[in-house]
């Protein structure tokens, strides 16, 4: 998809389809007001006639108005100034996006003067913008006979006022940069986990590796795990065939003694829940329990083709959860990097076992701060349902940071409390502390347990299970959080820049 700012009047734009936006009761935004104008009075027409008042989501389609360019002229409602958000801004744009592809329209302009909202400025409008348009333009076919029939749209213009365009083409390029990330997330999630294997996300961070000049890549196979005394990564993977992988990538944009900022990805490309198995319906979903991985691949992708000035190293423990006579067995202890030991009363709570050992690994780097994602606990999806990302810390400060990036990035998250009367939960007779803390609190308890592999540095644990796929008939990964990543690390290099 070719995306392009253009100046000039929205009423002799050269396009298939003009996009111009009408607030409640009809209410004309400048560029709709210039297309009214130049159409002597079109716009009104129909809304004085009652077929449109801008109600938010409504659309209207017009041809071949007199005095405009455009073959095309649609006109969404943007409802009430207080009622706007970007989460409604971003729902609407997807849904045009996707309603002006079928039309077999090829080139497109958006001119919807900033309207997101209270909080809209042009960097953010335009870059959400882009965002949106390539998620609504997202298809898979990688496992279909026939490939998805061709995107029709090859243009999307964004209309912004000559003083505005640096700001916007900056904009554009994040964008684009990040929407890559967010496909390169889906695309992994959607595979299933005959195809997406420790091996499989392997060979992608050596791609990624290959294709970027500042990138390199160590992939640390199950001898050198076991060797290592990684015993909770290698406990989860030793039960499959298919051997479990320590991939860590190393991106270099800042200064060679800079410290970097780590992101750590829970990559279970398939979870059985081992010899505690998981119930037959719905497990087909359980390819989705390395969307952590796949998130952090994304957002790493995207930091490299943002060349940002920072350093960044990013870890996936990968392994597949398997029942096997090699199985780990509720009652195992193993003994972690950190020299810990863990009683695994649950062999479906696999992925703070591979996260631990991850978590330990990486401080090596002597990180500024660590974020590891995971599609951790069902609870978390009790909790906060299908909207939020949960949020557990030991530094609020960072907590702050990525909180106030999700609200920018349409990517938001809730923070949960991380407070010592949980980690009672975690006591073992047999052990250091054991792998599960009992129904309450699942979420909270889970992140006690990784917290005793980051007492020495600044963490925060992202728990997407709720958020990273659908689920029914628009079943698919989602890609998130790579924009609220993606964002926190934008504004980390901001302030070092500043």
């Amino acid at each position: 998809m070719d995306f392009e700012i253009v100046n000039g009047s929205v009423e002799l734009l050269v396009t298939d389809c003009i996009v111009v936006a009408v607030a409640d009761a009809g209410k004309l935004t400048p560029s709709a007001q210039a297309i009214d104008t130049a159409s002597a009075g079109a716009l009104k027409e129909v809304i004085d006639a009652g077929d449109f008042d801008g109600s938010h989501g409504t659309t209207l389609l017009l041809r071949n108005l007199s005095g405009v360019t455009a073959k095309r002229t649609l006109l969404v409602g943007i409802g009430k100034e207080s009622d706007r958000s970007v989460a409604k801004q971003q729902t609407l744009i997807k849904s045009v996006v996707a309603t002006v592809n079928k039309m077999g329209v090829k080139t497109l302009t958006l001119a919807l003067d900033q309207s997101s909202g209270k909080d809209s400025d042009i960097y953010r409008d335009t870059r959400l913008i882009v965002e949106a348009c390539s998620a609504a333009l997202y298809q898979y076919d990688t496992t279909k006979s026939k490939p998805a029939t061709p995107t029709k749209l090859e243009h999307i213009h964004l209309l912004l006022d000559e003083e505005s365009t640096e700001y916007g083409e900056g904009a554009l390029l994040d964008g684009v940069a990040i929407a890559n990330g967010v496909a390169t997330a889906r695309e992994l999630g959607n595979l299933p986990g005959n195809i997406c294997t420790p091996i499989y996300l392997a060979d992608h961070a050596k791609a990624l590796a290959d294709e970027f000049d500042s990138v390199s890549c160590e992939i640390l196979d199950e001898k050198q795990i076991e060797s290592m005394g990684m015993g909770a990564l290698y406990s989860v993977g030793k039960g499959s065939d298919i051997p479990p992988r320590l991939i860590v990538l190393k991106y270099e944009g800042g200064e060679a003694n800079e410290a970097p900022y780590a992101l750590v990805g829970k990559g279970i490309t398939f979870d059985t829940g081992g010899i505690s198995l998981k119930p037959g319906p719905e497990m087909d979903e359980m390819k989705f329990d390395m969307c952590g991985a796949a998130s952090v691949l994304g957002t790493f992708e995207a930091v490299a083709e943002m060349r940002l000035p920072i350093n960044l190293i990013t870890v996936v423990a990968a392994a597949e959860n398997m029942p096997s006579g090699r199985a780990s067995k509720p009652g195992d202890v193993v003994t972690t990097l950190s020299g810990q030991t863990v009683e695994i009363l649950n062999t479906d709570a696999e992925g703070r076992l591979v996260l631990c050992d991850a978590l330990t690994y990486v401080q090596q780097f002597k990180p500024q701060a660590v974020i590891d994602v995971a599609t951790l606990t069902g609870a978390c999806i009790i909790a906060l349902g299908h909207q939020a990302t949960g949020l557990l810390a030991n530094d609020d400060s960072l907590a702050a940071q990525l909180l106030d990036a999700g609200e920018f990035a349409g990517d938001r998250g809730w923070q949960l409390p991380l407070w010592d009367e949980y980690q009672t939960q975690l006591d073992s007779n047999f052990a250091d502390m054991a792998n599960i803390g009992g129904r309450p609190a699942g979420t909270i308890t889970a992140a006690c347990f990784l917290s005793r592999f980051t007492k020495d540095v600044s963490w925060a644990h992202l728990d997407i299970a709720g958020v990273a796929w659908n689920s029914g008939k628009a079943k698919g990964a989602t890609g998130r959080c790579v924009p609220m990543l993606t964002q926190y690390l934008l504004d980390v290099a901001e302030q070092k820049e500043a």
